[in-house]
């Protein structure tokens, strides 16, 4: 298992611990067990035409990206066709369902409880897709901690400030081959995302983790982390785009003023 303290570390999806019910079986890669404080990732595998339902979540809000399957999604009786990518935002004072299709469900859902003076949004986006592409980072070069290594890659912003988001966000990074996210750390906020499509690498413990579809990075407040996708495999092809979700909890305003677009909650 990946150790459990405040340096951070790389959960791979092979590790994860589940516990089974009737409709399915979730595992919890992030969470105060292994030190989180300010985030939960689950990993929600709901069976074929089942069912998962998490109650009225007041002073919580919740994000969710489908990794695997199709099926709908309700967020307080407002109905989304949910696929592969597809992503969800649930606001505080919320229900949240995942119901999946023939061929069942795999979602990743962040949770993270209100700590009190945040803004909530007036009339948040509810459902998006890691393709949303209205507002992106482009070329991130860092935050300042160190020099950029590459050509700078390119992230969408599908769920932030903007789109009234009061302390989650999401991001999708969109690593070509000879692309990084550069190495870059947070202060105040803890980083829990995920690997979802291609082969590449995630920054942790000083070096360059390779990792797969599945797998997740967690890193605490301070600690460096980045995405890249080489520019060859193993093979020396260029290989396909690597894909990463997630973001800081809370929202980091430094990656927006990078991207030159306004951190106020709307």
């Amino acid at each position: 298992m990946p150790a459990s303290d405040s340096k951070g570390c790389i959960i791979r999806r092979s590790e994860f611990a589940f516990s089974s019910f009737d409709w399915g079986r979730v595992a919890e890669p992030v969470g105060p067990a292994m030190g989180a404080e300010l985030v939960k990732l689950n990993v929600v595998e709901v069976a074929p035409n089942a069912v998962w339902r998490l109650g009225w979540a007041f002073e919580e809000e919740n994000t969710v990206v489908v990794l695997e399957g199709s099926g709908h999604g309700d967020v307080t009786g407002e109905r989304f066709a949910l696929e592969r990518k597809s992503s969800l935002y649930s606001p505080t004072g919320r229900t949240l369902e995942l119901t999946a299709g023939e061929a069942g469900m795999t979602a990743y859902v962040w949770r993270t409880k209100l700590q009190g003076g945040e803004k909530l949004g007036t009339a948040p986006k509810i459902s998006g897709a890691l393709s949303d592409d209205d507002v992106q980072l482009r070329g991130f070069s860092g935050l300042g901690e160190g020099p950029a290594e590459g050509q700078g890659a390119v992230m969408n912003f599908v769920f932030w400030p903007g789109t009234g988001s009061a302390r989650l966000c999401l991001h999708c990074g969109m690593q070509e081959p000879g692309q990084t996210f550069n190495v870059h750390i947070h202060p105040e906020s803890e980083e829990a995302f995920i690997a979802v499509e291609g082969l590449g690498q995630l920054y942790m413990d000083d070096q360059w983790n390779d990792v797969t579809a599945g797998d997740v990075l967690f890193a605490p407040p301070g600690v460096p982390h980045g995405a890249r996708k080489p520019a060859t495999d193993e093979q020396g092809e260029q290989g396909a785009t690597f894909i990463t979700c997630g973001g800081p909890t809370p929202f980091d305003p430094a990656l927006y003023r990078a991207a030159g677009v306004s951190a106020d909650v709307k």
